[in-house]
């Protein structure tokens, strides 16, 4: 789950990492008839490409009764623009869970180069649960709703109590209002609908560019379906942990915030730049932790914001959001010169509330059934003491109780698990500093799939690698890969 990709501009996210080798496909997986082929018509929305087309794919809702009840998923395309070079399909992987790539074909397809765009169909879809697929919502308080408490931010004290409380809320709330949908939102599941919607393009292998938690389905469906993928490109990566799964992604933030600190910390230092915060950029990381605390102690009216106030752990959560993209480190020093002053700017828009309504169910649904959560406080309460002490930038977040410390469903299989034993066609593209999916994680990565994979480390800080950092080492060995199928003879690390 593991993250919050783009799609985090509405809420907290989850991006993360089929038991055995190459998994045996299930007979729920092979033995359903072909899904029809999609009716393609004019995608309704603003701002899209004109070539863009829409349709819907029907998938089972319970992969073991496959003859049981459909669901829609949604999915688009922009054709290839050289159909005598045409190779096939080329699936765009949105992050999250929570997120749709539906608007990507029209957008960050259009950057691909121009002989990726001539060699595939770009594919676009909406994950099970996420509008305009068949949707889910757990209509939850607007108070749970908060990021800060999605994102499970511990009390000033290191408290969890509060954040139990929020689970068992939230996680009602899901059972009473989600619908049996809500039992069947999970990565396996993603990536078997992904496998419904190759089928129905009519293709006979898929290729796929997956980021951030799109990494993780991109995995499954390299260990569900792994002589089904072509050329698979896994940017921004989750590490694979077949026990702790999403607990893994959230604890990964520690690492992920130390990597990026220092980057904030030398820009908000800079002389000449507007909004400096310190001399140096020694300075920068203690004057953060204690604006955070004091505000902790004395939180400052923020109407309109969910909370409406400015305390901690608001700071410290857009801090995480503003680490994704270097060029939103100005939000960051703003919030933080206006705190010092006691003056704060309106508050930010909230997201449509059915957007969020549905992006919170479909996360939670993922995140959960995916892997199962301990339930004990003690367990909560020591993992976020030692966090604490470790990494009190986080102040205990990433070892906290999420919604899944309370929800109504166990897990129907075990997590998804990384293999070396497939075919050699993988691509991993990474970051170097990352703060939702770090070079730490990706490297576990790496080492899983063995001989499967390659991996370019590009250095470069943000979220997202692969045609976001201007760098042409990297972009180049990406694109040529989906262009030719050629590969780095080794792992490459790209200044």
């Amino acid at each position: 789950m593991k993250q919050i990709t783009k799609s985090a501009a509405l809420i907290a996210a989850a991006s993360a990492v089929v038991f055995g080798a190459v998994t045996p496909l299930t007979a729920s997986a092979t033995d359903t008839a072909a899904p029809p082929k999609p009716k393609w018509k004019k995608c309704a929305g603003e701002g899209l490409d004109p070539r863009q087309q829409c349709a819907t794919v029907s998938v089972p809702m319970d992969y073991d009764d496959p003859g049981g009840r459909k669901i829609d998923i949604a999915v688009s395309r922009i054709p290839s623009e050289k159909p005598s070079a045409r190779r096939g399909a080329l699936l765009l992987i949105a992050g999250g869970p929570g997120g749709d790539s539906l608007g990507d074909p029209s957008g960050k397809g259009q950057k691909l180069p121009q002989s990726v765009r001539d060699a595939y169909d770009l594919i676009g879809f909406a994950p099970r649960g996420n509008a305009p697929s068949t949707p889910v919502s757990c209509e939850a308080d607007h108070d749970d709703l908060a990021r800060t408490k999605l994102l499970p931010w511990p009390a000033p004290d290191g408290s969890v109590t509060e954040n139990l409380a929020t689970a068992r809320r939230l996680s009602d709330a899901c059972a009473r209002n989600g619908g049996e949908l809500m039992k069947h939102i999970s990565t396996k599941n993603n990536a078997r609908d992904i496998d419904r919607i190759r089928a129905a393009l009519g293709e006979r292998k898929l290729s796929a560019w997956g980021v951030s938690y799109g990494t993780y389905i991109g995995a499954a469906y390299t260990e569900l379906f792994p002589h089904r993928s072509d050329r698979i490109v896994l940017d921004s990566n989750d590490a694979p942990d077949p026990v702790r799964a999403e607990r893994a992604w959230l604890q990964s933030f520690e690492a992920g915030v130390e990597d990026n600190f220092p980057e904030f910390a030398k820009w908000a230092s800079t002389p000449g730049n507007p909004y400096r915060l310190a001399d140096t950029a020694a300075e920068v990381r203690p004057l953060f932790l204690r604006l955070a605390a004091r505000l902790d102690r004395e939180p400052i009216p923020w109407p309109g914001a969910n909370p409406e106030e400015l305390n901690g752990n608001v700071l410290r959560q857009a801090m995480l959001d503003n680490f994704y993209d270097p060029d939103d480190y100005p939000k960051l020093a703003k919030l933080i010169l206006a705190a010092q002053q006691g003056t704060l700017p309106p508050a930010p828009p909230a997201p449509p509330r059915s957007a969020l309504q549905n992006y919170t169910a479909v996360s939670a649904a993922t995140i959960c059934n995916d892997a199962a959560w301990p339930r004990s406080a003690a367990v909560y309460e020591k993992g976020v003491a030692e966090s604490r002490a470790k990494s009190p930038l986080t102040a205990g977040m990433p070892r906290n109780a999420m919604v899944c410390a309370a929800w109504p469903w166990q897990p129907k299989e075990a997590p998804v698990r990384v293999t070396d034993r497939g075919p050699s066609n993988i691509l991993l593209v990474q970051n170097e500093r990352d703060v939702a999916t770090p070079l730490s994680g990706a490297l576990k990565l790496r080492e899983a799939y063995g001989r499967r994979a390659v991996m370019v480390t590009v250095n470069s800080t943000g979220h997202d690698a692969y045609l976001e950092n201007g760098n042409a080492c990297g972009d180049g060995a990406v694109s040529r890969f989906l262009a030719t199928g050629k590969r780095p003879d080794g792992d490459l690390y790209c200044e």
